[in-house]
């Protein structure tokens, strides 16, 4: 059998396979999510839904290894694992005291611009990352390396707390994610960013079989985290900076719709969505069910990957 598929059907089926071991203990251990006062009412009812089964998805990192021991292979399971870290410290804070807070944002970006930093430098220094930006197949911005990585390092944490905001409701961020590690899959020319992008799509269809509405597992901040770390760095890493305000366009909104919602209250003690992030605007004020948002905001999701990488083909490298 070709390696590259046995690794990718090794990362589903232990995701698959393992996923309910992984439930029972995180029940047993009473490691559960938290819910927030304000969430609707369908929301409180998840209280006691076993938390950091994102945990799972190192079953996608662990199976590059069994094809690509390199050190790209390496560097993109730290850059999951470290992100991973922050979200599971997180998780375990909730999970424990039954506080929904968690650690608090200042720690979490302060670990989060910490660990970017220093993968940054090691992209830099080891892997040759070019500090200039793509515009067009024959334009580039020029960039000084100290404001190129001052523009990715925010750019990185930007994305990937946009891409943490997302994972609000029972299978959403497993769905929009799907189409842009596809589109990474599709772009790139190093096998072991190819195998790394296949091998998370087959671990997160193994994950989604447990949450979906309704979940019996939420993957939480441990692996909304490491997504999102991992999306952003792959931006970074394939040189397609240009594209991510599209790529990233359900993830940025969600984000937006957040930031926009306490300016404005901070304002005029008045909200613009009937509750930030937006997925849940649509669920309050529309009445749309769970499983109709998570449709809706994926197939937005596929369109702009594939528009992604229509402008990638035609504008970037023809």
């Amino acid at each position: 059998m070709n390696p590259v598929l046995l690794s990718v059907l090794f990362a589903f089926a232990a995701t698959a396979v393992c996923c309910p071991l992984l439930i029972w203990g995180l029940k047993s251990l009473k490691l559960t999510q938290p819910i927030l006062s304000e969430l609707p009412s369908d929301h409180q009812a998840k209280r006691g839904t076993p938390l950091m089964a994102g945990l799972i998805l190192f079953c996608g990192i662990a199976a590059p290894f069994l094809v690509h021991t390199s050190p790209l292979t390496g560097y993109l399971g730290a850059v999951f694992l470290l992100f991973s870290l922050i979200g599971f410290l997180d998780d375990m804070k909730k999970a424990l005291f039954q506080n929904p807070s968690g650690i608090s944002a200042r720690t979490k970006l302060l670990f989060q611009f910490l660990f970017t930093a220093v993968l940054l430098y090691v992209l830099y220094s080891y892997f040759e990352l070019s500090t200039n930006i793509p515009v067009t197949a024959t334009m580039e911005l020029v960039l000084p390396v100290f404001l190129y990585f001052s523009i990715a390092a925010l750019f990185i944490v930007g994305s990937a707390n946009a891409i943490n905001f997302t994972d609000g409701m029972d299978g959403l961020l497993i769905v929009v994610s799907l189409p842009t590690y596809l589109f990474f899959f599709a772009i790139s020319e190093q096998p072991e960013v190819q195998l790394f992008c296949l091998t998370m799509i087959a671990s997160l269809i193994g994950l989604l079989f447990y949450n979906l509405y309704p979940a019996k597992a939420f993957m939480g901040d441990t692996g909304s985290l490491a997504i999102g770390g991992s999306l952003a760095f792959l931006c970074v890493m394939e040189k397609v900076e240009i594209l991510a305000p599209l790529l990233f366009f359900v993830y940025f909104a969600e984000q937006l719709s957040v930031i926009l919602q306490v300016w404005y209250y901070k304002k005029t003690k008045l909200r613009i969505f009937k509750m930030a992030p937006i997925h849940y605007h649509f669920r309050l004020k529309y009445g749309w069910s769970e499983n109709t948002i998570v449709l809706v905001f994926g197939s937005v999701s596929w369109a702009c990957a594939l528009l992604c990488y229509m402008l990638w083909r035609y504008v970037l490298v023809t």
